[in-house]
């Protein structure tokens, strides 16, 4: 059975509180706009996460929460990666194959640059900036998470709050 694996990177985040370690930020008021309605686009696009999976940044925390309300997805069953936490494309991947193959349809939140590298892992050449709160999700051909060689996909959804269709 293929894999779908959707990469959402984390809302637009608050720069105001100076004191704050970068992995303490909040969502700004853009963000907790945006999160809901990327999830509101995730779930129109058909897309239902078995498992999600988010760095411990409170900005992709707060981000896979707002997005796993608007899917109906348990909060409780989210899960904390510190690994994801501005990972590199070969910690992404890493992150991916500890996954049990049981799990169909894989929903990860993170950072750039990585995110935006790893999206163009799947699908070479599909952006040069993956946006805030913006999502990527691909159908993998193969049936388990093994991704240390490049896979098959085909995109099932690329988006961002500010994307118009209009491109």
């Amino acid at each position: 059975m293929p894999k779908t694996l959707t990469i959402v990177r984390h809302a637009k985040s608050s720069w105001s509180d100076g004191s704050l370690p970068d992995r303490e930020r909040p969502l700004n008021r853009r963000g907790e706009k945006d999160a809901p309605e990327m999830g509101r686009r995730i779930a129109d696009a058909g897309i239902r996460p078995s498992l999600i999976i988010s760095s411990p940044a409170v900005r992709a925390w707060s981000t896979a929460k707002a997005v796993a309300h608007t899917l109906s997805y348990p909060v409780e069953f989210l899960q904390r990666e510190s690994a994801l936490y501005h990972a590199s494309v070969d910690t992404i991947v890493d992150v991916i194959c500890a996954q049990d193959n049981r799990f169909n349809n894989l929903m990860l939140f993170g950072h750039n640059p990585g995110l935006t590298e790893f999206a163009n892992f799947l699908r070479p050449g599909l952006t040069n900036n993956l946006p805030t709160a913006g999502v990527v999700c691909v159908e993998i051909e193969q049936d388990d998470w093994s991704l240390h060689a490049r896979p098959t996909t085909s995109l099932v959804l690329y988006d961002y709050p500010r994307n118009t269709g209009d491109d």
